[in-house]
């Protein structure tokens, strides 16, 4: 016989979901992650026109800067919030691999803010560059939406979603 299958730690244990419904962060990170998310895509566009006919380059850059300080600002009321939930800022066990993620996307965009201060990277390198962050970001996101579908459904025990397009809503 095999060994017996432990049963999944739940996402959050009582006390955890209490302190997050609670915490003032949580409504934070509610208004930061959509806001982040449009700032995202407006970017994108700019970022995509300017690589296509290389022009609008400065507003690109611009808006690959605004980008990254909402992600900051996520980054830093995001560990505030998990501090509270979980007692930890980051790499708490039910978050760990979307904050390890977080990491890489923190770097990328980082590294993005050193590029243009320097002028390491020319103009399409630092587009490419900005793309690159936001290829983690997009996987970031997603990690972060899987989790919170997660919990919705710990929240309501034997809801399951019909089929795909509601188990993402």
């Amino acid at each position: 016989m095999g060994p017996e299958a432990r049963p999944a730690r739940p996402l959050y244990t009582p006390a955890e979901r209490h302190r997050r419904d609670a915490s003032p962060w949580t409504l934070v990170q509610g208004v930061l992650a959509p806001l982040q998310f449009v700032i995202f895509l407006a970017s994108l566009v700019l970022v995509l026109r300017a690589l296509a006919t290389g022009e609008t380059i400065a507003a690109a850059e611009i808006s690959v800067v605004v980008k990254t300080l909402a992600l900051y600002a996520i980054m830093i009321t995001g560990s505030i919030w998990e501090k509270a939930v979980f007692g930890r800022f980051l790499f708490a066990p039910a978050f760990f691999w979307e904050d390890v993620v977080s990491m890489l996307v923190l770097a990328l965009h980082t590294a993005y803010l050193a590029a243009l201060a320097t002028g390491a990277l020319g103009g399409q390198a630092l587009l490419i560059l900005a793309l690159a962050a936001y290829a983690t970001y997009v996987i970031n996101a997603g990690q972060f939406v899987l989790k919170l579908r997660a919990a919705r459904l710990q929240g309501n025990p034997g809801r399951q979603p019909k089929h795909l397009a509601e188990a993402l809503s």
